[in-house]
């Protein structure tokens, strides 16, 4: 991807940075133009990796531009996909990122992608630069906190179909733009099943 290219998404990234946190917290003007170019931005190509499980996690990313994948893998060795990050979505291990541990999570790029950077350092000139700093970092921590809770409880409580739907409706063209065995994973059903749903959505669909 071009330099130029680049940096536009960049700019585009940090202005939806902007939209988003004006969505918890009142921001002058004059406040983000301090915070604005403390922004860096970083390409990465389809497959790479952005953190390795065991590292630890020292920045969150924000995806201007493509697509990310946070998975870990089990004691079989099979990689079990636990999220995906659109764009204008933030990917982080925060226990990693918060307590400097060894990250329990990897997170990789899906598609060619350009994430914006904010290491502990530049969140912490973002909050005490920001008034409502502080009441931003703990909304963002809350968000966190209810994707965990939403994952935990999609597993035990709901069916796979009420999975498949929820994921549709939340990441929409994920299904064009994901191979079916981590989005398989990230239901928790094997590709077969998957495939079952995907028949019997076109099924019981109006123009079935």
């Amino acid at each position: 991807m071009r330099a130029k290219k680049i940096e536009i998404l960049k700019n585009e990234g940090i202005d939806s940075i902007y939209r988003l946190a004006c969505r918890h917290v009142e921001i002058s003007g004059a406040e983000w133009e301090q915070c604005r170019g403390m922004f860096a931005s970083a390409f990465f190509s389809r497959k790479q990796m952005l953190v390795n499980r065991g590292e630890v996690c020292g920045k969150i990313f924000f995806v201007a531009s493509g697509l990310l994948r946070i998975y870990f893998t089990d004691e079989k060795g099979e990689e079990k996909t636990f999220h995906f990050c659109m764009e204008n979505t933030f990917a982080t291990d925060y226990e990693s990122f918060l307590k400097g541990v060894p990250s329990s999570f990897s997170i990789q790029a899906v598609e060619d992608s350009v994430v914006l950077l904010v290491s502990r350092e530049m969140l912490e000139s973002l909050y005490s630069l920001l008034g409502e700093g502080q009441k931003l970092g703990r909304l963002i921590a809350e968000d966190y906190f209810f994707i965990l809770n939403e994952k935990i409880k999609s597993i035990y409580v709901n069916s796979p179909m009420e999975r498949y739907k929820a994921m549709n409706m939340r990441f929409p063209n994920l299904l064009q733009r994901v191979p079916q065995y981590h989005i398989a994973s990230y239901l928790n059903i094997s590709p077969v099943h998957l495939s079952r749903l995907k028949l019997a959505e076109r099924e019981n669909s109006p123009n079935g």
